[in-house]
């Protein structure tokens, strides 16, 4: 039979007849098979190479950051999308399901209390996720804790905690709170200084059983004379205490603090040399009065740093909630411990 006839009659053209006899002359059934499916594998392994050298082009700057959120997930498949990728190997690559891919978020429903925690952060740039949800509670919104910290890292407010000064560990001793105010004021020095760089002494006063600031009095320098006047100005307007603590500072060891005392009948107790931890009361107030105030601002003048303390140590005993506290503010927490007090002796 002519090759143009036979051609014809299985239906291929005689420029395929050639094409194949070029390429299988020669070859028995099997052996073409085997070369067809060689062929075949051969495709295959390089679509596979194709995909993946495009799966590592599109992801080597796509994951340059772990994604873990699934809104962050949904981008990544979409990114790789529009770089070629299938959606079936961009959901294998960002480890995300095609029902969470298609998934339609609900409206935000904690828009306004967003607005409320950075409204708050901005006001006061120290306070933390659990200071912000102190403020809220203190509000009277009843909102959970986990909710704000999870808002509060979701607007990026977290703040840098600023590193401390490492002491040498020593021997702990626990500080019984007081039961009732002006039984104990423990007192300490921060200093800091004004634009023209004269240095501002800061005498720190706390009330250890309602946490108050009992007085930050800012003078240029405060001598043992000075601190006493200081010391009576204090304790007309609220009080003596019955106990005052203290370091073992030449102004807080001086006659006229020794004077003072036993005129007035206060106990002075002082800790032992480098053992600030035993004066932990006011430790804390002062690294707060520094952190959330003395370091937020650029103080021009003596006048300008009592106005601004005055302000701060104000709104930190009336508007401070402190979790030691009960969420409650110094303040509060000392009309009721009155209150318990008057409860507990009516005579008095």
């Amino acid at each position: 039979m002519a090759i143009k006839e036979l051609c014809r009659k299985h239906g291929f053209s005689e420029a395929s007849f050639y094409l194949w006899r070029s390429k299988f002359g020669g070859m028995d059934v099997s052996d073409a098979k085997r070369l067809k499916a060689l062929e075949l594998e051969n495709g295959r392994l390089k679509r596979l190479l194709a995909e993946a050298m495009l799966e590592n082009e599109a992801t080597k700057g796509s994951l340059a950051k772990k994604v873990v959120t699934a809104p962050a997930k949904r981008e990544l498949v979409r990114m790789l999308q529009d770089k070629g990728m299938s959606e079936r190997r961009a959901l294998l690559v960002a480890q995300i399901s095609a029902s969470a891919l298609r998934y339609t978020p609900r409206p935000d429903a904690n828009v306004e209390l967003r607005q409320q925690i950075v409204e708050l952060a901005q006001r006061h740039r120290r306070y933390g996720a659990e200071m912000i949800h102190l403020k809220l509670r203190q509000a009277g919104q009843r909102v959970n804790h986990k909710r704000v910290e999870r808002l509060y890292a979701l607007e990026k407010l977290q703040v840098r905690r600023r590193r401390r000064k490492k002491i040498q560990p020593g021997d702990r001793h626990p500080l019984i709170r007081p039961a009732a105010a002006n039984e104990v004021w423990s007192m300490d020095f921060v200093f800091d200084r004004v634009a023209s760089g004269r240095t501002i002494k800061c005498l720190t006063i706390v009330d250890d059983a309602t946490h108050e600031a009992v007085a930050v009095l800012p003078e240029h320098s405060i001598g043992g004379d000075h601190l006493v006047r200081l010391l009576d100005e204090v304790c007309a307007r609220r009080g003596k205490p019955k106990m005052i603590r203290t370091d073992n500072g030449k102004e807080f060891t001086g006659r006229a603090m020794l004077t003072w005392a036993h005129r007035n009948g206060v106990l002075l107790r002082l800790i032992e040399p480098g053992k600030p931890n035993q004066n932990a009361y006011v430790e804390s107030f002062n690294g707060r009065l520094r952190d959330e105030c003395l370091n937020e601002h650029w103080f021009t003048s003596l006048l300008h740093a009592r106005a601004v303390i005055r302000a701060w140590t104000q709104e930190y005993n009336e508007e401070r909630p402190k979790k030691k506290l009960g969420g409650l503010t110094p303040a509060a927490y000392a009309k009721t411990l009155a209150a318990k007090a008057a409860t507990i002796n009516p005579g008095l």
